[in-house]
């Protein structure tokens, strides 16, 4: 650590804080709808839709608005925001006025916040270490990621049986003050964000992320795969946590216990990829964990009661997060390495607005088709089509493979609200 300076210290402690934060919140708004509103799956399905969806229009325009903008400022405010905003659910709870209502509008303003610290800290990043420590800072990143993954949701599943169902909102919200604080401690001056051109159009300066993906064959195929895969994923949450929650009959615990412990995998797939690149290459560790990501969602269909279901589900998610944590760093890496540091922000707005508004329909879908046809039904549809997503990988025309170039940490985390999630 003393190597990489103490500006990176900071960064780290607040990077660690907000994610021990935000899995110890994982699937809050579904479990608090669940468990305090008593809603049904198409109502939980929802609130992850609509805030996506929403999140992802109005942070179109902001692609360029934060390009040209100091980045470490951005992240502070994003921070704020959601302390802020998150604070509202547990004293609208103690008060006897929370709403479903209230639950949709403050899940869209934490995940119009989330894509503006997603942009500003991959950029900011990218600014702040030096080059030659890059691989060091992501693998204390990538570690710090995982482990948050692995306790957070079992503790905040004990929390929540213990001290109700709002306790990990408030502790999320507390995590995002600490980094707001910790990156506020970072010292080094900012490097002056680029200036932008005279006479370029709004609409052009929109559109430029997406224009910038579009125009790389390797960036295009990688961004149509990663889109579709954790759009599928993540439209099986809520249906899988009313299936575990009501139908099943799983306690908060088990619950966080089915998806925290399975995180190891992350953590050894993050710690195999790159000695996987270094001895099979680049293109060749791509297309084999990005095809072996995709066959376990569809035994979540299976999961039965007791013991035996919750081993099941810890199976398959362990399975999936091995093999999306050797993938993720290759794939995460190579993004930030071919796109120009001018327009990093764009681009991860971009990418992330359309993997936000993706899930968000595929979402909204789920949760109808579950109301219809039940939750297994919903879960074993979307396992049948991510059968399909490996299509859009590299197959044809080998990616430019450098296998020992400095690798970036996964900042952008937070885009998803579940470990099974394409992080």
């Amino acid at each position: 650590m003393a190597r990489l300076g103490r500006d990176f210290a900071w960064l780290w402690g607040a990077y660690t804080v907000s994610a021990l934060g935000t899995w110890l919140a994982l699937d809050a708004f579904p479990l608090i709808a669940i468990l305090a509103l008593h809603v049904g799956p198409g109502q939980v399905s929802l609130i992850s839709a609509a805030s996506g969806a929403v999140g992802a229009l109005l942070a179109v325009p902001l692609g360029p608005w934060m390009e040209f903008r100091h980045k470490r400022r951005l992240m502070i405010r994003a921070d704020l925001v959601r302390f802020a905003v998150l604070l509202t659910v547990p004293v609208a709870y103690a008060m006897g006025a929370l709403s479903y209502l209230h639950l949709l509008v403050v899940a869209v303003v934490v995940a119009l916040a989330d894509i503006v610290f997603t942009a500003a800290s991959g950029a900011h990043l990218k600014a702040l270490v030096p080059r030659r420590h890059l691989m060091e800072a992501g693998g204390r990143f990538e570690t710090v990621s995982w482990i948050s993954t692995a306790i957070g949701p079992p503790a905040g599943g004990a929390l929540i049986g213990v001290f109700g169902p709002v306790v990990t909102v408030v502790l999320n919200a507390i995590s995002y003050l600490l980094s707001a604080l910790g990156i506020r401690a970072i010292s080094a001056p900012e490097a002056a964000p680029p200036t932008r051109i005279g006479g370029t159009r709004r609409l052009a300066e929109i559109a430029e992320g997406w224009r910038t993906i579009a125009a790389h064959r390797g960036l295009r195929l990688l961004f149509a795969n990663t889109v579709l895969v954790s759009a599928l994923i993540m439209a099986t949450a809520p249906p899988l946590a009313y299936l575990m929650l009501h139908e099943l009959a799983f306690t908060p615990l088990q619950y966080g216990l089915a998806f925290g412990v399975p995180c190891v995998g992350g953590i050894v797939g993050a710690r195999l990829s790159r000695r996987l690149v270094d001895r099979f290459g680049r293109r060749g560790v791509m297309l084999v964990f990005g095809a072996a990501r995709v066959p376990w969602l569809i035994g979540l269909a299976l999961v039965g009661h007791g013991p035996g279901g919750l081993l099941l589900i810890m199976g398959l998610e362990l399975g999936l997060i091995t093999c999306m944590g050797v993938f993720n760093l290759v794939y995460v890496t190579y993004r930030l390495e071919h796109v120009d540091d001018g327009k990093v922000a764009r681009v991860l707005t971009a990418w992330t607005i359309t993997s936000r508004t993706a899930t968000a329909a595929a979402t909204a879908l789920w949760g109808v088709l579950a109301a219809i046809a039940g939750a297994r039904a919903a879960i074993a549809v979307a396992g049948v089509l991510i059968l399909a997503t490996p299509v859009f990988l590299p197959w044809r025309r080998p990616i430019q493979d450098s296998g020992s170039s400095g690798r970036l940490p996964m900042m952008i985390s937070r885009e998803t609200s579940s470990p099974s999630s394409e992080k």
